[in-house]
């Protein structure tokens, strides 16, 4: 450990704001930001708990106030659905096209069941964890990585194809006495 704890933590930090926005540049802000702040909050901290999961709920915090500034400066202008974009997300044919479409299935979670998938998944945090630093009860936590996780393997699966001997017309009913 360095003199200067959160000089430790730094890598894990990039890691996790990396996963958030999908974007390099955006996260190597997002850990500036958080960094800064504790910095300026230092005296917040209380010696003897946890340094990593105090810096991770600040980068949440971050985040989170991060999108609804977002939300709010989009409300003025015109919003895109993704799904009306996704023909022209075609991912690339080469080794990193799965790694790529994670990335981008994962962009397409809801921020709060994204944020609980990659604290559990990626950070190998507990639920207590994850809780204390999304600010949600651990049943919430629990219920949102299990919406992430159904929600990412229908992502990454891709749409359902119904098999060509079905009919797409329901069934005829049957009168029974």
């Amino acid at each position: 450990m360095t003199d200067f704890p959160l000089v430790d933590h730094i890598p894990s930090l990039r890691r996790y704001a990396r996963a958030l926005t999908g974007d390099a540049w955006l996260a190597d802000d997002l850990v500036q930001d958080t960094l800064e702040r504790a910095c300026s909050k230092w005296r917040l901290w209380t010696v003897g708990s946890d340094l990593r999961a105090w810096l991770f709920t600040l980068m949440h915090n971050i985040f989170v106030n991060q999108v609804r500034s977002a939300v709010r400066r989009a409300a003025a202008g015109t919003l895109v659905d993704l799904d009306d974009v996704a023909d022209a997300l075609v991912a690339e044919d080469n080794g990193t096209a799965q790694s790529l479409d994670l990335q981008r299935c994962l962009l397409r979670l809801p921020d709060d069941q994204r944020a609980v998938l990659l604290l559990v998944s990626l950070e190998d945090l507990s639920y207590a964890e994850v809780a204390t630093i999304t600010g949600v009860p651990v049943g919430t936590v629990m219920s949102r990585l299990s919406r992430a996780r159904v929600r990412l393997r229908e992502l990454m699966d891709g749409p359902a194809v119904a098999p060509a001997s079905q009919s797409h017309t329901a069934p005829p009913l049957r009168r029974l006495k």
